[in-house]
């Protein structure tokens, strides 16, 4: 895969720290040599993920899945295959200060050695923020892009950092096909009122609305659900994307109702930086009687927060829950208790549940974190089973249960390289 202007010189850092290029020892690199493929391209808040899928008879075909994360604290890389094997790992340690470009550039270097004979169909991209507007994926030029700038204000830990990508390769790929996804999309379908503040109605015209996002996790769930849950796909269900940012999101036959994100990826439930809901009067407090400004404010909400903020030790659940300091196990309630105080308004909304999905990072890794959520929620129906949830099974409900509860992977790059597909008319592809 070549991408003119975009880093070459192979995949330097790796092969400085011995680590094999291209596959275990023994095993030629997959150069795509003669196939065709679909780049995807998932830059957060402090991670890129990548994933490169070849396309066959229409099918979507998974080669690699590229992770760089902690950009900004300690960085780390891993590559696998298709088949969870290790292709390549590099880290930096901690107080590193990677960054977004640099991440970005390493890991295209790897990239671009492992496939240097791919044709490239076209890179898809998840954009957090579409805004009134964009309520589809679309195909990228500079006046879209440019538009998207204007949505930074309500995303600003996410939408600068999707959109840096996709400027590069215009810039120096200006033939190549790229297409946006956006997180918000799913939820443009919610009903009227569960989009709206109480706020002077013309402000709501504006677009100061409950936008809602993860829809490309959600998006991804509701498409697996007829096939692996009949009764979830067709009836009340809440879905909990619980990772570094959480929210939950309920569906009406595999259509969103209701969001517990809102303008932006502050609300709801608290995440591993950020506050999640807040009385807008403690904001005021904070500018009238502690003289911080809007900067000043907007760092605390979105990076001081959360787990972080209430346990003082970490963002990071797993080690949360090995700690044995106080503030340690606050912050785990807090993050349960909330999110049992939003499957209730959830069902609220729906009118009844009759299936709870749990997904992304620690919805799917954390079985302690799934047995206190659920030791909540016998009203509506919900009890595990111990060992299937403690094997985190797919069905973790237990036997004669009301509600059924399920752990079901999310899988983001694949929703885009579909979308990617379709809007470039190359199919709607559907996994291998």
């Amino acid at each position: 895969m070549s991408l003119p202007g975009w880093p070459k010189g192979g995949y330097r850092s790796a092969q400085h720290a011995g680590i094999p290029v291209g596959g275990p020892p023994g095993m030629p690199p997959n150069t795509g040599a003669g196939q065709s493929g679909v780049a995807v391209i998932n830059a957060g808040s402090s991670s890129i993920k990548f994933s490169m899928f070849t396309v066959v008879d229409g099918a979507l075909q998974l080669q690699a899945r590229c992770l760089l994360e902690g950009l900004n604290t300690a960085p780390e890389f891993v590559a696998r295959d298709a088949a969870g094997v290790e292709l390549a790992r590099q880290g930096w340690g901690p107080g590193v200060v990677l960054g977004h470009a640099g991440g970005l550039q390493h890991l295209l270097g790897f990239v671009q050695q492992q496939f240097p004979h791919l044709n490239l169909l076209g890179l898809g991209h998840r954009v957090v923020h579409g805004g009134q507007h964009f309520i589809a994926p679309i195909r990228l030029d500079t006046a879209v892009v440019q538009t998207l700038k204007t949505l930074a204000p309500l995303a600003p830990l996410h939408q600068p950092h999707n959109l840096a990508p996709i400027e590069m390769a215009l810039a120096s790929a200006p033939d190549l096909p790229q297409v946006a996804c956006f997180d918000t999309a799913f939820h443009r379908g919610n009903p009227e009122l569960a989009q709206m503040f109480a706020l002077p109605y013309h402000l709501h015209e504006a677009g100061v609305r409950r936008y809602g996002f993860h829809g490309l996790s959600y998006e991804y769930i509701a498409s697996v659900l007829p096939t692996l849950a009949p009764q979830a796909a067709a009836g009340k269900t809440v879905v909990l994307h619980l990772g570094n940012g959480a929210s939950a999101c309920a569906m009406q036959a595999g259509r969103g109702v209701a969001s517990t994100m809102g303008f932006t990826a502050l609300d709801g439930l608290p995440m591993g930086t950020r506050c999640g809901s807040i009385d807008a009067g403690v904001l005021l407090y904070l500018m009238d009687q502690r003289g911080m400004n809007a900067r000043a404010i907007e760092a605390m909400l979105y990076h001081q927060s959360g787990l972080l903020g209430v346990s003082g030790l970490s963002s990071d659940m797993r080690v949360l829950l090995a700690s044995d300091a106080p503030r340690a196990k606050v912050a785990v309630d807090l993050f349960v208790y909330r999110i049992q105080r939003e499957i209730g308004s959830l069902a609220a909304a729906l009118g009844g549940l009759d299936a709870l999905v749990f997904t992304a990072g620690i919805g799917e890794n954390s079985a302690e974190v799934r047995r206190r959520v659920a030791a909540g929620l016998g009203w509506l129906g919900v009890a595990l089973d111990d060992a299937a949830n403690q094997a985190g099974l797919p069905a973790i409900g237990r036997a004669g249960s009301r509600c059924p509860v399920w752990v079901i992977p999310t899988d983001e790059e694949l929703m885009i390289a579909r979308h990617t597909l379709a809007v470039l008319g190359i199919g709607t592809a559907t996994p291998a």
